[in-house]
């Protein structure tokens, strides 16, 4: 879509960047969904082979990835991000 900032309303405008943000949601939804699906494998590998389903310290380093990047909030995104990836304990 080739319009001018002359030729585009705030509202036009608008519709476009939600549109975006709609891009953005289904990739991130994807995204986690494809997350998921690899710590429950990974949950799997480590039970079946008498490990722990779980690695704290994997975890720190997730947790503490996530708040680098994104601060505090970005460190409950990643805490819940792991929450669902253990399924029920």
């Amino acid at each position: 879509m080739s319009t001018t900032a002359e030729t585009t309303t705030p509202a036009d405008r608008i519709g476009e960047l939600r549109a975006e943000i709609d891009a953005c949601d289904a990739q991130i939804i994807e995204l986690v969904q494809r997350r998921l699906a690899i710590s429950r494998q990974i949950a799997s590998l480590r039970k079946a082979s008498g490990g722990t389903r779980l690695s704290l310290s994997r975890e720190q380093q997730v947790l503490s990835r996530f708040q680098s990047a994104l601060g505090p909030d970005g460190a409950s995104l990643g805490m819940m991000l792991l929450r669902q990836g253990r399924g029920t304990l």
